[in-house]
């Protein structure tokens, strides 16, 4: 059985910035040498996804919709997967309706069985969520 590890933020950040170029460069060394020569399973959770989300604006500049675009990339890129699978990529997908935070928190209640509560309108119209 492939040995499986869950990545921090710091990682998914240097993945999506490339920089610093040294440690963006070390990453994809020993990411590619986990995947590729151990058969390891790298995956990256909601939290991680959302923190990164946030870095990259915040830190870097980056607009919401590239840094949307840059996490689709790294994740569908065979490096990283999301934990949550496809629910997460269509988080990452949608651009109407909830926010991506919205998305994911209702994304991990559901997969314990719960559903939901928000006093947020958005948020409501997911079929996981109802308005308190």
């Amino acid at each position: 059985m492939p040995r499986r590890f869950g990545i921090d933020t710091s990682i998914l950040v240097r993945l999506l910035t490339r920089d610093p170029e040294d440690e963006f460069e070390y990453c994809i060394s020993r990411l590619g040498s986990l995947v590729g020569d151990q058969e390891a399973e790298i995956l990256a959770s909601n939290q991680v996804i959302g923190e990164a989300y946030v870095a990259v604006q915040h830190h870097y500049g980056v607009t919401r919709g590239d840094a949307r675009t840059a996490l689709l990339e790294v994740l569908r890129s065979g490096l990283v997967a999301p934990l949550n699978g496809r629910s997460a990529i269509d988080a990452l997908s949608a651009t109407k309706g909830p926010g991506l935070f919205d998305r994911l928190i209702a994304d991990d209640y559901s997969r314990v069985g719960l559903e939901t509560l928000t006093l947020d309108r958005r948020m409501a119209s997911l079929s996981e969520a109802q308005r308190l």
